[in-house]
């Protein structure tokens, strides 16, 4: 309904803040409802599966609804979705343990603010040129909030980032390889969208039926991944997916105007059939170490304020 781009932002940063809600608190949930360490690496294969197929299924649906109603469709279509979500959560989901906590709003301002610097410096750089003046402003604010982010989070009571959480190798390796992957997927998504659109001149339908087999490959690996997990560990899944991601992006380097679909067909399905494998024993590797370090703070907190 936004009648003016400056209102269709500001709804767009409205929905960002729905999003950043609602995605940790469903994986708390999950992990609360699933006790056992085998059901719950299940459920979070099932868990990633549903973000997986909306990720890839979005510029397929997305495009089709353009074709067919006009580009607002879009953000509509996500109205009967949230209103089932809320019923199911409402109707199956258990609360979690509750707890006193304080808000971390110098460390909240300060990570928004360093991420939204270097986001801008980054797209400026392509289009300025990294030299320019505003885009080494952007990076030195970048380097200026992220040093601020750290030092807050070192001295905050209730940090938004406990940084004794990284001290996990698990943890901090899970961490880093989801930040890689993430950067990859989701920038490979807007990236070829606008090549397919831009430079080969393809429809927005067009172009979403060009992620069906990244979607197709997405699905079904997702559900398989926690069953392999168990069988051969999830470091070697993790590796095993991040090294097929890895290749079908290298495949990719050889793009050009007006490459042929099937060219870069396999190099698709690798990078669905790679992230379907890594995400969800990278996940449940995350949370269970997490949760294993927080519970591991608390005990130490509770024995320092006994003596």
């Amino acid at each position: 309904m936004a009648p003016t781009s400056g209102i269709l932002i500001a709804a767009r940063a409205v929905q960002g803040v729905g999003a950043a809600i609602l995605v940790p608190n469903s994986l708390a949930l999950l992990n609360h409802a699933c006790s056992n360490e085998t059901e719950r690496g299940r459920a979070v294969g099932i868990w990633a599966a549903g973000a997986s197929l909306a990720l890839t299924a979005g510029p397929l649906v997305g495009g089709l609804l353009i074709e067919l109603t006009g580009w607002r469709s879009i953000f509509l279509v996500n109205v009967p979705i949230g209103l089932v979500g809320l019923w199911l959560t409402w109707r199956y989901a258990t609360d979690t343990t509750r707890t006193q906590h304080q808000l971390d709003l110098p460390g909240q301002a300060a990570a928004i603010g360093m991420l939204g610097v270097l986001a801008g410096a980054i797209i400026e750089g392509g289009r300025l040129g990294w030299t320019n003046a505003r885009v080494v402003a952007g990076f030195g604010a970048f380097v200026m909030l992220a040093s601020l982010f750290l030092a807050q989070e070192r001295r905050a009571r209730q940090p938004m980032l406990p940084l004794s959480l990284f001290a996990n190798r698990t943890f901090a390796l899970s961490s880093l390889v989801g930040l890689l992957v993430n950067i990859a997927f989701y920038g490979l998504i807007v990236v070829l969208s606008l090549y397919f659109q831009e430079i080969n001149h393809w429809s927005p339908f067009a172009t979403g039926l060009a992620f069906v087999p990244m979607m197709g490959a997405v699905l079904p690996v997702n559900l398989v991944a926690p069953r392999l997990a168990e069988r051969i560990g999830a470091p070697a899944v993790i590796a095993i997916g991040a090294l097929i991601a890895a290749a079908g992006c290298l495949g990719l380097l050889g793009l050009e105007r007006g490459t042929g679909y099937w060219a870069i067909c396999g190099q698709l399905l690798a990078m669905g059939g790679g992230l379907g494998l890594l995400v969800p024993p990278m996940t449940s590797a995350a949370a269970a170490s997490s949760e294993f370090s927080v519970v591991r703070r608390r005990r130490w907190h509770a024995a320092f304020r006994g003596q």
